[in-house]
């Protein structure tokens, strides 16, 4: 039997989000069906809503789901009904990057999360009147009232932690996280430079503010988001809008330049400005993502100082282990990730998406 739910659909690219009744697939093996409670809404999810991804339309998106299992399939062993879940990407578990630690690489990455539509096997999980839609999106489709889950997207919490409160760890805040934590690993006396301080960029700068890094930048163009940065810990701020990075940050660093930058813009003109910023043996992680085919020019040159440009998927993050480890930090206050969330009723998804668009919410959360 198919069981019945209401999830945002969007029929083509470029249209609204819609609230129609649909029909999630019985969970298979490995599956789990999950009464959502809240869902973080992402770029991503705007992106491909846009029709710039290859993602089937009409489709239900949404990667940043918490809610509480109800049901799970005969071979799932993590989770059991009742517990608490944050949803973060699926993986195959078998690949070489799956087995040492790096699902984020996973070798089928792309279908799976972001582009099929569908589970492995070509199956569908979502319908509307006997017509198969777009799901499977990151392994969960959590713009619905309940998600058909992949086991490798679930993540069990603590249920004493508001789900609202942590929906969005599962893409945004663990890849701005992970960015500092698992690849540029500051040092004391290290410099971190964060461009952009969106949901992605003010997450790298709580994380660079949780380790030994003496001077960590927060650059944007929003005076009141460069207001927050310093609030979550940045000690330096740079309006882009009103000074030259280079010159900015070559004043702060008395001209060494920066040990580390998390690029979330997407920007390639900000991107070149990073790495001509960076000190020698200094690292770039490229978070922010332009569309596909993209390209920036690099001094090849400036690169030989033993700079490094890293790209970056999902903070390079076992979720297992690294999604309650931040659970704990949003618990015991250390990760004060409720001042960039703001919330909504499920049915105002299209409000949240202006807001997000206008900038005046920094991460909406929709709340069922």
């Amino acid at each position: 039997m198919s069981i019945p739910t209401r999830a945002a659909v969007v029929e083509s690219g470029g249209a609204p989000f819609t609230l129609c009744d649909v029909e999630l697939a019985d969970p298979g093996p490995h599956e789990a069906v999950v009464r959502m409670v809240a869902t973080g809404l992402c770029h991503t999810d705007l992106g491909v809503a846009s029709g710039g991804l290859p993602f089937p339309l009409p489709g239900v998106l949404g990667h940043e789901g918490a809610g509480v299992v109800e049901a799970v399939g005969p071979a799932v062993t993590g989770v059991a009904p009742g517990d608490h879940v944050v949803l973060s990407f699926t993986s195959c578990g078998d690949c070489r990057n799956c087995r040492g630690g790096h699902p984020a690489y996973c070798a089928t990455w792309l279908p799976l999360n972001l582009i099929g539509g569908r589970r492995a096997d070509g199956t569908g999980t979502i319908s509307r009147d006997g017509e198969e839609l777009g799901g499977h999106f990151f392994g969960q489709s959590s713009f619905a009232e309940r998600a058909l889950v992949d086991e490798r997207s679930l993540v069990k919490v603590d249920p004493e932690v508001p789900l609202t409160s942590i929906a969005p760890l599962g893409c945004g805040v663990q890849t701005g996280v992970g960015a500092v934590w698992n690849v540029l690993k500051p040092v004391t006396g290290s410099t971190v430079v964060v461009l952009g301080a969106g949901a992605v960029g003010l997450s790298a700068v709580m994380a660079a503010a949780l380790t030994p890094a003496t001077n960590i930048v927060a650059v944007d163009r929003v005076a009141e988001r460069l207001s927050l940065a310093r609030e979550l810990g940045a000690t330096h701020t740079v309006d882009a809008a009103e000074a030259d990075l280079g010159e900015a940050l070559a004043g702060i660093t008395g001209g060494q330049g920066a040990d580390g930058v998390v690029e979330t813009t997407g920007n390639v003109g900000v991107l070149r400005q990073g790495v001509d910023a960076l000190a020698a043996r200094g690292t770039l992680v490229v978070v922010g993502a332009p569309p596909f085919g993209t390209e920036v020019a690099l001094d090849v040159n400036g690169l030989l100082g033993g700079k490094q440009v890293v790209g970056l998927t999902l903070g390079d993050a076992e979720t297992q282990a690294f999604i309650p480890a931040l659970v704990r930090l949003v618990k015991e206050g250390r990760l004060p990730l409720h001042r960039l969330i703001s919330t909504y009723p499920f049915a105002e998804i299209d409000q949240a998406v202006r807001d997000m668009g206008a900038g005046k919410a920094i991460k909406p959360v929709l709340t069922f």
